[in-house]
């Protein structure tokens, strides 16, 4: 599933949404450098808005469809998995991940995060929590139970906003075990965007569950979370949360 992203580049990058700019502001403010090494940069969305702060951003993933689009938008990029990938003797004022963090393995990523960083460099492992409006919600796992009854989104209850706090407390622990890395501060930024009906349409095929699944099954889908988006007047306000973790090379 880390690899099926790249199969719609255009629309990944159209439909993501960027990162809170007070993030990246921390993290650039933080570090003791400019030289920045995104893990998973994907189309460069985030390793984008680094360079736009002023920062010389190298970027890192293991799908080349995304780092071809990557470096269109002119992002020096080589394409690894971080844990295979060789820094060739350099270094870095700060490591960042957005949305990519869980598929480095939770041991060597961070171990070679603080082999890599500068004294007094960050490593910044980030991503979005978002939770739609019940009718939205309750159409998209109705769909999913009806033609994709193997997805996850099937059959996961649980809040997304409990599922990743899961997920970064485990991120912590992990950073919170690496020799060389300080403790783990863990943050928060909300924000909230709308979203119209053509919008959420356009984000939701690229989501893991959704990325490698048939277009016929994937209209089905659609059809019914436009229809339930339909209900609430054509679009919706989606309430972000974007959770981070951030340790010191010491």
């Amino acid at each position: 599933m880390a690899e099926s992203f790249g199969a719609d580049v255009e629309r990944y990058d159209r439909a993501r949404p960027e990162y809170p700019r007070d993030l990246v502001d921390r993290v650039v403010a933080e570090s003791p450098g400019a030289d920045v090494l995104d893990v998973g940069c994907g189309t460069g969305i985030e390793a984008r808005q680094f360079r736009a702060a002023g920062c010389r951003v190298l970027g890192v993933d293991p799908d080349a469809r995304m780092a071809a689009f990557a470096r269109r938008g002119g992002i020096d990029v080589e394409v690894a998995a971080f844990e295979d990938w060789e820094p060739a003797g350099r270094t870095f004022d700060a490591v960042v991940a957005g949305q990519a963090w869980h598929w480095v393995d939770p041991v060597a990523g961070p171990a070679k995060a603080a082999r890599i960083l500068r004294p007094g460099g960050l490593l910044a492992v980030f991503a979005h929590v978002f939770q739609p409006p019940a009718a939205v919600a309750e159409a998209f796992a109705a769909a999913c139970r009806r033609v994709l009854p193997g997805s996850p989104f099937a059959g996961e209850s649980r809040p997304a906003s409990d599922v990743y706090d899961v997920m970064f407390t485990g991120f912590a622990d992990a950073i919170a075990k690496t020799g060389g890395l300080g403790a783990p501060d863990r943050r928060r930024f909300t924000w909230e965007r709308t979203y119209t009906r053509d919008e959420w349409l356009d984000f939701l095929p690229t989501t893991g569950g959704l990325t490698r699944v048939p277009p016929g099954v994937l209209a089905e889908v659609l059809a019914e979370v436009g229809a339930a988006i339909d209900g609430l007047g054509g679009s919706f306000v989606l309430p972000y949360t974007t959770l981070a973790v951030v340790a010191r090379k010491y």
